[in-house]
């Protein structure tokens, strides 16, 4: 089969690799469209170093192709939308209900082989079957939606209220999408006009002050506490905006990490402390309810998530499309098999 794998930062190289054979429990999937999603971006351009060539890639949708022994109630053909990160569900976190950080989870496109492939094999519980009236952009969007639905649903936000959205990557507009579909009311802070503007077509309210963290957290604190905003997500995954969140949240709110920062970020203690502050850490999904949510929320078209796709690419223009990816334009690329 055709294959992109990741050789060393910023090169892709397109080669002939054997087919994956399904194990025990497990099906093989022949891929249609994977998402271009920022951690493929981050892994291409070297920010997290992979020990050995790698296909990465874990955003999939594809036709099941041969089933693995110890499978039942599958069909080959049935159209299938892939959950990538796999908890070992035998540790303490597991346990706990906490499946998300699991200290064992296989993480397609990371430690394993990945979506960027004619062929992947994936266990079978996750491998979710996708409804019929689901368009294939749709389905391709899952598992970012998932992640947004995850972070919206770790808030104590409920409907009705308002909440203010830093960054509109494909996360921050999956969950400004979200977010508006169920009756909250959003702020949004992004400092690319076109995203904005996709955000407000939506029915989002852009807040974009310029300057100093000082100055932009003066305009923030003022328009959202006047507004009663109760939860801010941070969305950019970048030091500044995770301090511009801690500077800017109102008293009694709660401010959801959703975009991990990997550096150092600063913020006042006491401020949070005095005036209740909540940080909430948001991380992928919980298996299965979150991918079960989303794929209902889709399917009784409350929701539409494929709409955040801005162009589609061939696999053997991977480098190109990651490239793309990189400049931070495009809210979500898509790759054709």
């Amino acid at each position: 089969m055709k294959a992109a794998l990741l050789q060393s930062p910023q090169h892709i190289q397109i080669l002939d690799v054997p087919v994956p054979e399904p194990g025990v429990g497990e099906i093989r999937i022949k891929l249609k469209m994977i998402g271009v999603c920022g951690s493929d971006v981050h892994l291409f351009l070297g920010h997290r170093l992979l020990a050995e060539p790698t296909i990465i890639g874990h955003e999939g949708l594809g036709y099941i192709d041969k089933i693995g022994a110890e499978v039942s109630g599958r069909e080959i053909g049935e159209r299938v939308i892939i959950e990538p990160n796999i908890p070992c569900r035998k540790c303490q976190y597991c346990y706990a209900g906490k499946a998300n950080i699991c200290i064992n989870k296989r993480v397609l496109g990371v430690n394993e082989a990945g979506c960027f492939a004619e062929y992947v094999v994936v266990p079978a519980d996750f491998c979710w079957p996708v409804p019929d009236s689901v368009s294939d952009d749709d389905a391709v969007t899952v598992e970012p939606t998932a992640v947004a639905l995850h972070a919206l649903l770790e808030s104590s936000a409920k409907p009705g209220d308002t909440i203010a959205v830093i960054g509109l990557g494909a996360i921050g507009l999956l969950l400004t999408h979200i977010a508006l579909a169920l009756g909250y009311k959003v702020f949004v802070t992004e400092i690319n006009p076109a995203k904005i503007q996709l955000a407000e077509d939506m029915g989002a309210v852009s807040l974009c002050p310029t300057g100093s963290l000082e100055t932009q957290g003066e305009v923030l604190a003022e328009a959202w506490l006047r507004n009663d905003v109760c939860a801010v997500f941070e969305c950019a995954g970048t030091v500044f905006t995770a301090s511009l969140a801690t500077t800017a949240a109102p008293r009694g709110s709660e401010i959801v990490l959703v975009g991990l920062a990997e550096k150092p970020a600063s913020f006042t203690p006491l401020k949070i402390a005095r005036e209740g502050i909540t940080i909430v850490p948001s991380i992928i999904y919980d298996h299965p309810f979150d991918f079960r949510r989303t794929l209902r929320l889709i399917e009784t078209r409350v929701i539409r998530p494929g709409f955040i796709i801005s162009q589609h690419a061939a696999l053997t223009d991977l480098q190109h499309a990651l490239e793309t990816a990189a400049k931070g334009e495009d809210s979500k690329v898509v790759i054709v098999v």
